[in-house]
């Protein structure tokens, strides 16, 4: 009798909290509601910059009058802040929730860093616990009404970008970011499966780290290899972006915890990432009159 009474308790215990789950799931499918729209920005590998490319893409999409949210979902190496100048600090609770903190532009933010007591702390979580707090933060976060939400997922293919892709369904695709180097170009083709498989829209890839033009000689140095970005998008028939070049300023912005568009305007990278984000612009409305 007590271990039919023991079992039956367990059985309402998870009733109620897969009722939580589904309850926080929809609240945060409401509060994402007012952003038009949703991408996700991932890589195959680790190293490629793909945090960087998020981050200047949500500042180049703010020159061009858009409204720009990003959601920094890489639960152990949260970057997204230390980029936008915002490292160290926390987010505070208002009247409808967690509110985001703002970068230049007024390009919002919220990440796992500002949960996080000091720089130092980690969180040393299995899968479950992931999935939860990317769930949680969807559900409680005043979104507010936005053009653009950039999800900046972690390398690879699994966890957080599979929690992302199954909790925001409406999600209008993703942009992949590699290097010009072989062994990128086969972990991004695991990448453009994944999409494909989940039935995720691919908008395209960016080369990132395509080369190094010598301010002296105006000689490029193709220092991590060449041309794989495009050889991907051929072999996978999705769209090239374009390719980002080195510049060892971007280490110094890093480094300093300045955001990178802002202050070099400008220069040639910059440039190529604000043309990027207008061709963004342009495919998703172009997108949205063919459906």
């Amino acid at each position: 009798m007590a271990l039919i009474m023991s079992q039956d308790i367990q059985r309402r215990i998870q009733i109620e909290k897969i009722k939580k789950i589904r309850q926080q799931e929809e609240e945060g499918r409401k509060r994402i509601s007012n952003i038009k729209y949703k991408i996700a920005i991932m890589s195959g590998k680790g190293g490629v910059g793909k945090s960087f490319i998020t981050a200047n893409l949500g500042l180049a999409l703010a020159t061009l009058g858009k409204k720009v949210i990003i959601l920094d979902s890489d639960v152990h190496g949260p970057s997204i802040p230390k980029l936008l100048g915002l490292h160290g600090r926390s987010m505070s609770v208002g009247p409808n929730g967690l509110i985001p903190l703002e970068a230049d532009l007024g390009v919002k933010v919220v990440s796992v860093d500002f949960l996080m007591p000091n720089e130092e702390s980690a969180l040393i979580w299995r899968g479950p616990m992931k999935t939860s707090l990317i769930r949680e933060l969807l559900a409680k976060v005043d979104w507010g009404r936005q053009d653009f939400m950039l999800i900046d997922l972690p390398p690879g293919t699994g966890d957080e970008p599979l929690t992302v892709v199954q909790l925001i369904k409406d999600i209008n695709g993703s942009i992949i970011v590699t290097i010009p180097s072989d062994l990128s170009r086969i972990v991004v083709k695991k990448a453009i499966t994944f999409c494909r498989r989940l039935k995720v829209n691919i908008i395209g890839v960016i080369e990132n780290m395509s080369g190094f033009t010598c301010p002296e000689s105006g000689k490029t140095y193709y220092i991590m290899g060449k041309g794989a970005g495009e050889k991907i998008c051929k072999e996978m028939d999705v769209n090239f972006l374009g390719n980002i070049p080195l510049d060892p300023r971007i280490s110094e912005t890093i480094d300093q915890g300045k955001p990178f568009l802002t202050t070099y305007p400008n220069i040639e990278v910059s440039k190529k990432i604000v043309n990027i984000a207008e061709w963004i612009i342009k495919y998703l409305k172009a997108q949205e009159n063919v459906n």
